[in-house]
């Protein structure tokens, strides 16, 4: 499945989102959930990843599950990454959403073949619906930094 399969549509004052953002909001909301109550850290992802797209094609919960475990594997590696390039910021004071989406962003750009600029613009999105009204640009600069400092 394509970047360009990614797709949103308003139904009923709700986002209905497709394809590999659907993907990424899943992954998102685990790593939450990690971030928050770290004993669950150890939990195998694939039953999340199952319950949740269990209706999608087969290909998304794979690309799921390589997000998931990537960001998990490699958190320290990406902490220190963004740290770099969040002038003035340390992991601690970012918020959970916002953090966790630029840890998936950080490890997309520097451990995937999706290009920097997909990355950053899906990153973008899940922060504006996940985050605060703030965080959309906060993510753009913290990813755009990483993205020049490993192109």
């Amino acid at each position: 499945m394509s970047e360009n399969s990614n797709r949103s549509s308003e139904d009923g004052g709700q986002q209905v989102s497709t394809g590999r953002r659907l993907a990424r909001e899943v992954v998102i909301q685990l790593l939450y959930e990690d971030d928050l109550n770290p004993s669950r850290r150890a939990e195998d992802p694939q039953e999340y990843v199952r319950k949740r797209l269990h209706q999608e094609p087969a290909g998304l919960a794979e690309f799921a599950l390589q997000l998931i475990l990537g960001v998990r594997q490699n958190r320290d590696q990406l902490d220190a990454i963004i740290l770099e390039s969040a002038e003035n910021w340390t992991i601690a004071r970012m918020a959970p959403t916002d953090r966790n989406t630029i840890r998936l962003g950080a490890y997309e750009i520097t451990q995937s073949e999706t290009p920097g600029e997909v990355v950053i613009h899906e990153a973008v999105e899940l922060a504006k619906r996940f985050g605060t009204k703030d965080s959309g640009g906060f993510v753009n600069g913290v990813l755009d930094r990483i993205l020049h400092a490993h192109a």
